[in-house]
């Protein structure tokens, strides 16, 4: 096998496993359970489509791939920070609502008689 046989070759096969990976990312990003694993699915699949990017541009011998996958490695980036900031003020207002309920249900203070 020749070196260009090998590497055609190695390209190829990897080809199918980032393919696969991203059928199972998909299958995690349906499922969930949580918002969470949501979030790291959709992050997993954004490094998996630059990953492709990389490897169509080394196919194809065409540059322009590269910044394809500069640019969505950085809209990826900036996704998954604004999905965990969403996440972090849910996580804060899920704890004030509770903490404004339990004031609530409080009985009122009796007032100091003169």
């Amino acid at each position: 096998m020749t070196p260009q046989e090998f590497f055609d070759w190695s390209l190829h096969a990897s080809f199918i496993m980032v393919m696969v990976a991203v059928a199972l990312g998909f299958i995690r990003l349906i499922k969930g359970p949580s918002l969470a694993d949501r979030v790291v699915a959709l992050d997993l699949m954004t490094v998996l489509i630059v990953a492709f990017c990389g490897l169509y541009a080394l196919l194809s011998e065409v540059q322009a791939f590269l910044d394809v996958a500069i640019v969505l490695a950085l809209i990826g980036f900036l996704a998954t920070v604004a999905f965990a900031r969403f996440i972090e003020r849910k996580i804060i207002r899920a704890q004030d609502t509770k903490l404004a309920q339990s004031l609530m249900d409080e009985p009122p203070a009796e007032e100091p008689k003169p």
